[in-house]
């Protein structure tokens, strides 16, 4: 876990980063600008906020009431695993005074838990169940960021957008789908200034794993309706197999279709370009155009509008490889991993899912210590310079030739400026995001 998804470094004084962290958020409010001492992960935060419209003195509004919130969380898939939140943070949210929350994709809260007189307090702000607290409706917040991103965050104090949040802290990790990779909702820890250290983003994530477990357990896996067929795995462009029909797409298109087939919900046009552009100042009229094309190629039944969405279930190799590596069947996860997901792909979103989907592969590896298995990815393109594989290859099977590429390894690392490139995905470089 790098700094910069840690609110508060062990030993720093809270008092004294709330002041600062104000002054920032000041700062931006008012000049647009975003000072050093911010979170690289808050300021692009606070951009997005603001590109949304949100304004720092807004608040949350109320989508679900009474009857309708309850018939749509009963039939919420994060319902199932309620037990087990309630079960691992019951006891830590009301020992604490903290609240435990839910949200589901669109950063709705299903459930607030916790304290009582913590939820009266919160109530002052709407984090109540039917709320949205997407990053979009309310800016920075630990379960809207988190879904954003999709991957753990934690926001401390004055990092939240809206001034009303600001005496809070939260950490929030998503909930993925076991089978398919999509994201379900968050899980969410709020409270005062004692969430603001690493354990407490640590706690959330290893929750929100536990219950994407016990998902796997309750559910087997679906079989797939997909229509469509998208090739993604180690090439830059996708192919796409539609109606028995090879198109091979651009990388932009690659990428557009990529993000669609996780999210059957769709995205808007403000969602799409953040996860697309990592230059804020693209114009809007350029991921227009492309879509535009994007339709002409693969025919107006497959691609709607308003939000942009797939019109029909659309398979990738790489939610393949998640499935069987979320079964706990790492030798055919291996087997179908062909490469880093669209490699040469700069877009935000893409390059979040293909460290995870490499990372974890890596990591089950690691673990698993099959030599077999541990050689097809240190010998691979994509592995060979991954120092932590060959020491777990070395662990096990420790030949002259692991032996010395190991060593060759490790003293290329030893001397930053011999470093090896940053390779594309899979590499020790890469801190190891959600599963």
């Amino acid at each position: 876990m790098t700094d910069q998804w840690v609110a508060l470094e062990p030993g720093a004084d809270p008092a004294e980063r709330v002041r600062v962290l104000r002054r920032a958020h000041e700062t931006f409010t008012t000049a647009g600008t975003v000072p050093r001492p911010v979170r690289s992960v808050v300021a692009e935060s606070w951009r997005r906020s603001a590109r949304a419209g949100v304004g720092p003195d807004g608040t949350a509004r109320v989508e679900l009431t009474d009857g309708d919130l309850d018939t749509y969380r009963a039939e919420h898939p994060l319902a199932r695993v309620m037990p087990l939140f309630r079960e691992l943070m019951g006891t830590f949210a009301a020992d604490g005074e903290h609240l435990l929350a839910v949200c589901d994709t669109h950063g709705r809260l299903l459930w607030v838990e916790g304290h009582p007189a913590t939820r009266k307090r919160a109530d002052g702000m709407n984090f109540v169940p039917g709320a949205r607290w997407s990053e979009a409706a309310v800016g920075t917040n630990a379960p809207g960021t988190a879904v954003a991103l999709d991957r753990p965050v934690q926001v401390f104090a004055a990092e939240h957008f809206i001034r009303r949040v600001q005496p809070w802290t939260c950490a929030a990790a998503p909930v993925h789908d076991p089978h398919t990779g999509r994201v379900l909702g968050a899980v969410d820890i709020t409270g005062g200034d004692r969430l603001a250290h690493p354990h407490s983003l640590g706690f959330v994530q290893a929750v929100a794993r536990a219950a994407e477990s016990q998902l796997a357990l309750l559910a087997p896996p679906r079989r797939s309706d997909a229509t469509a067929m998208l090739s993604v795995l180690g090439r830059d462009e996708a192919e796409l197999l539609l109606d028995g029909h090879r198109i091979r797409l651009s990388r932009r298109h690659s990428e557009i279709l990529v993000l669609l087939a996780r999210r059957p919900e769709g995205l808007t046009g403000d969602e799409l370009q953040c996860a697309l552009y990592a230059d804020e100042s693209v114009n809007p009229v350029t991921l227009r155009a492309e879509l535009a094309r994007l339709r002409r190629l693969v025919g107006p039944g497959l691609l709607a509008s308003r939000p942009y969405r797939l019109t029909a279930a659309v398979e990738s190799d790489a939610t393949v490889v998640e499935r069987r590596l979320a079964a706990g069947a790492l030798t055919s996860a291996v087997e179908a991993y062909a490469g880093p997901l669209l490699p040469g792909s700069q877009a935000p979103a893409v390059v979040r899912l293909r460290r995870r989907l490499a990372d974890g592969l890596r990591t089950a590896l690691i673990v698993h210590r099959d030599p077999d298995l541990l050689a097809d990815w240190a010998y691979s393109s994509w592995g060979e310079d991954d120092l932590d594989v060959w020491r777990a290859l070395a662990a096990v099977r420790s030949t002259t030739p692991v032996r010395a590429r190991l060593a060759a390894l490790e003293a290329e690392l030893a001397v930053p400026a011999r470093r090896p490139p940053v390779p594309t995905g899979g590499a020790t470089w890469l801190q190891r995001p959600p599963a």
